[in-house]
């Protein structure tokens, strides 16, 4: 239907004339897109086209959620590293979200979800880049049952990255730029889709009914072990342990760190809402709807538990353990938000605030400095959410979720150490004490702390 040219009637001229020659006009434009359907085939959308055109909407929907996440990651680190560390945290989160976009597309896609090109059954995904759909999918015969590729792709994509991000601010304050970008590309191109194909690609863990919805093993342990990794290997900062006790370093921020936290605490409604995978039918939605509600109230009981068990231990309550204790919460339900009742999503996520509370100065001891508490939140809470699955999951084994555990933790803990030694041998992961003493601001990226941070 071509475009109509504009009559070049004012208002004056529309004044004079009778509306009842106009409207008859305007009707019949109106009818004339009907009168042309009409004598095409019917394009009516089938229940099927319906499914698939709300399910990709809401894998783009959550998908952006999840990316907003990264700005979470990004806000909470700079609120918790030091001030002459915190140009150094921006750099890395930024850096560490496009190269994992890109390597991502380039090995990872594929090598996660093969479908029928697994290069060995159930173990080891397809190489190669992922393929979009053409435009208007001319000539494509979509899955209507489920989501456009582009969606999916897209939708997954924020999870890989959300592994680099956790091992960011462990190992905060001391490491290189480059080593640490590096490890970031093989982390989000091998090592994280490799393990995730084995539970959400149809690997052989999915085959023996490992349960992880949303991936507290799949991302959020993976993440830790892999952090855990480099600060063995490290090395904690100077100054940090000295004579027997631990030295306090603040950080810059808490302000800061608390929008952070809540950033990060929005973005996981789409992390688990959108990890329903279906919005095609009323009971999807309502499943959706749950897994909201009980996202939220496990962070808010991750939170309390954090509160109140500082103030009996240490007779004061402390900020960032209250932070450290909802994203514990909300990493603890990631196994399975769905399932519970309000009550037990509360319990599972106060669980998960109070392993915080317990692990910080446990890791203190073992003298492994992690900056912003990652290992805790996002390793140990994401192994209680996991086994936590069969409290109220009746398709869970015990057995099958703790060995899946073990073998996402051994794979994902050796490979990640042989990275980092490898990086270690050939470049050094390290900055010189002089330059972690005068603050990586500086030493990396030749800028002064910002004048608004406090200096450390």
């Amino acid at each position: 239907m071509t475009r109509c040219k504009r009559s070049g009637i004012g208002k004056k001229g529309l004044t004079k004339m009778k509306l009842h020659r106009i409207l008859p006009a305007v009707a019949m434009v109106a009818l004339l897109p009907s009168i042309g359907l009409a004598q095409e085939a019917d394009t009516t959308p089938t229940n099927e086209d319906i499914g698939f055109i709300f399910t990709t909407f809401m894998f783009l929907v959550t998908g952006f959620l999840v990316f907003w996440m990264a700005a979470g990651f990004t806000m909470l680190e700079a609120g918790l590293v030091r001030g002459k560390n915190v140009t150094m945290q921006l750099t890395k989160n930024v850096a560490l979200f496009s190269l994992a976009a890109i390597a991502y597309y380039v090995v990872g896609y594929n090598l996660m979800y093969p479908g029928d090109g697994w290069s060995i059954d159930g173990v080891l995904g397809a190489f190669g880049p992922a393929v979009l759909e053409p435009v208007g999918l001319e000539g494509a015969e979509p899955d209507l049952t489920y989501a456009s590729v582009g969606s999916d792709f897209f939708f997954q994509l924020m999870f890989c990255a959300t592994t680099a991000s956790i091992v960011s601010g462990t190992l905060a304050e001391r490491i290189k730029l480059w080593p640490f970008l590096i490890f970031v590309i093989i982390l989000t191109a091998l090592i994280y889709p490799i393990q995730a194909s084995w539970k959400w690609g149809g690997g052989f863990l999915d085959g023996m009914g490992f349960l992880d919805f949303a991936g507290s093993t799949v991302v959020h342990s993976v993440g830790g072990w892999a952090a855990l990794a480099g600060a063995l290997i490290l090395g904690p900062r100077i100054g940090k342990y000295k004579e027997g006790r631990t030295v306090p370093m603040p950080g810059s921020n808490l302000p800061l760190a608390t929008l952070g936290t809540f950033i990060l605490w929005l973005g996981w409604f789409g992390f688990n809402g959108g990890s329903q995978l279906y919005m095609d039918t009323a009971g999807n939605v309502a499943d959706i709807s749950r897994i909201f509600s009980n996202t939220n109230t496990a962070a808010a009981g991750g939170a309390i538990a954090a509160l109140i068990l500082t103030q009996v231990l240490y007779k004061k309550p402390d900020l960032t353990m209250v932070l450290n204790g909802a994203l514990a919460g909300l990493v603890s339900i990631t196994a399975e938000p769905l399932t519970p009742s309000l009550g037990a999503a509360t319990l599972i996520g106060a669980v998960g605030g109070a392993i915080v509370v317990f692990a910080v100065p446990m890791l203190d001891k073992l003298k492994i400095d992690d900056v912003v508490g990652a290992i805790p939140v996002h390793l140990m809470a994401g192994i209680w959410g996991t086994i936590a699955v069969v409290l109220t999951n009746g398709d869970a084994s015990l057995g099958t979720q703790i060995y899946s555990i073990v073998v996402v933790g051994i794979f994902t803990l050796v490979v990640s150490g042989v990275v980092w030694f490898i990086l270690k041998a050939i470049m050094g992961i390290r900055v010189s004490e002089e330059d972690e003493i005068n603050g990586l601001d500086m030493a990396e990226l030749g800028m002064e702390a910002y004048p608004e941070f406090t200096k450390g």
